[in-house]
């Protein structure tokens, strides 16, 4: 898996609110980070998508100030909702214009989220192949377990806004709401 962050160019940062969420070259998804003018509207858009093993998703912040942050006990002790053989990743703080890549190779359901804005429900989910893994499992699979007892559990705000497996498996791609 690897990683970078950069600043996107002023015609990235001019096409704002109208740049959407496209296949940028071969193999490399685009996934904006938006909100309204107050802030109080928040979400990556799309919300939800289908990836194939190997391909890049890179994280556009458009508005506001984002991060995009796997699930997992490494990023503060939070659930594991990525595959157990897969690296978690967290972009830190991205301003309009930054942008941040991560390329998936490990098949599953990757659940991630924005650290400032969790509890306004800016999370995605993205699937790599098949929905397999910690990621398709109930939030709260990892109760009773000992590896668990320190996690964090994804919260409810978090939850009601994720598109189901069988959503993404179907549609492929699904836009955020509202925006």
């Amino acid at each position: 898996m690897l990683t970078r962050r950069h600043f996107a160019g002023g015609g990235l940062l001019l096409a704002g609110a109208g740049l959407r969420a496209a296949r940028a070259d071969a193999g490399v998804m685009e996934i904006r980070m938006l909100s309204d003018e107050d802030g109080s509207h928040v979400g990556f858009d799309p919300v939800g998508l289908l990836l194939q093993p190997g391909q890049t998703v890179r994280w556009i912040c458009v508005a506001n100030y984002h991060t995009t942050t796997a699930y997992h006990p490494d990023n503060d002790h939070h659930a594991l909702r990525i595959p157990r053989e897969a690296k978690p990743w967290a972009s830190g703080v991205l301003m309009p214009g930054e942008t941040f890549e991560v390329t998936l190779t490990v098949e599953g359901v990757y659940d991630y989220f924005c650290v400032p804005h969790e509890y306004a429900g800016m999370v995605g989910r993205l699937i790599v192949g098949k929905p397999i893994g910690p990621g398709s499992l109930p939030f709260d699979w990892f109760k009773g377990h000992a590896e668990g007892r320190t996690w964090q559990e994804v919260p409810p705000e978090a939850r009601a806004v994720l598109p189901s497996t069988e959503e993404i498996m179907d549609r492929k791609r699904i836009p955020a709401k509202g925006f």
